[in-house]
């Protein structure tokens, strides 16, 4: 039990480091969509590794137990799901601009331009981060995973065949393996190719989401101030043209909203002075 308990409390600076580089990194994406702006990140996960996944590596890369937080870079993982492989340097060019602020980049792998002989392809980036403990400052090991969702998909099935067969995958699963990963290859760079389609109806939709959103929290605003006609015949107006795409209709409607609630009453006029 107290090699258990050692394993846990060495792994606690790693589980908050996950912990706060998922916060930073989903505060940019929400960062983006408030301001109607197309994302390059789609989604972000991150997890410790087990301890019977870091003995294992450590024994398969002859890491001495007593160098595993110098030596063993992805203890801590952070993964960032992108949808189009342009996204995934636009990404890395994020994670440049706050080396030596948030943290510091030590070096980087790109399997995309250089696939693994698998077929696996993703870019990885290896950061020191400072973690604020009781104990005081620790700063560890990182490692970002950038990769589309196909690549995600063939990643994570390719994990789960390399553990069931102990890293020695059949060669007819193997060759079959890397024609998935050709074929995940291809409709990435399909995708790719209608990106500009994607992205402006993606937009469309945020945008238009994020006004039906202020429309219907004002809307309630006046029903709560007692401007109950007021709000009904809003709420009329709204149902009648909640189901189309003229984006143009939803703001002219927030606008006259906006105009009938008080705090806006009274910011416009105190411009007017």
């Amino acid at each position: 039990m107290k090699v258990i308990r050692e394993w846990k409390t060495m792994l606690v600076p790693y589980e908050q480091a996950v912990e706060e580089l998922k916060v930073k990194f989903k505060s940019i994406r929400n960062q983006y969509r408030e301001l109607n702006e197309y994302s390059p990140i789609e989604f972000v996960t991150g997890h410790v590794k087990k301890i019977s996944s870091i003995i294992e590596k450590a024994e398969r890369r002859n890491i001495p137990m007593e160098r595993i937080e110098e030596e063993m870079e992805d203890i801590a993982g952070i993964r960032i799901m992108c949808q189009f492989i342009d996204d995934i340097y636009r990404v890395v060019e994020l994670i440049h601009d706050r080396s030596g602020k948030d943290f510091t980049v030590l070096y980087e792998k790109d399997y995309i331009k250089y696939p693994k002989e698998s077929g696996y392809k993703s870019y990885h980036i290896i950061v020191c981060y400072p973690v604020h403990t009781a104990l005081g400052t620790q700063e560890i090991l990182a490692e970002f995973q950038i990769r589309t969702l196909a690549m995600n998909f063939w990643a994570t099935i390719e994990h789960s065949l390399s553990y069931k067969y102990k890293s020695q995958i059949p060669p007819n699963i193997k060759e079959r393996l890397r024609n998935s990963a050709m074929a995940a290859q291809q409709l990435d760079e399909e995708m790719t190719e209608i990106s500009k389609e994607v992205i402006n109806a993606q937009l469309m939709f945020e945008e238009k989401s994020n006004t039906v959103r202020d429309i219907t929290t004002n809307i309630q605003l006046l029903f709560s101030q007692g401007k109950e006609l007021e709000a009904m015949d809003f709420q009329k107006r709204f149902e009648a043209i909640k189901d189309g795409d003229n984006i143009f209709e939803f703001e002219l409607l927030l606008s006259e909203i906006k105009k009938a609630l008080p705090r806006y009453n009274i910011f416009e006029k105190g411009s007017l002075r």
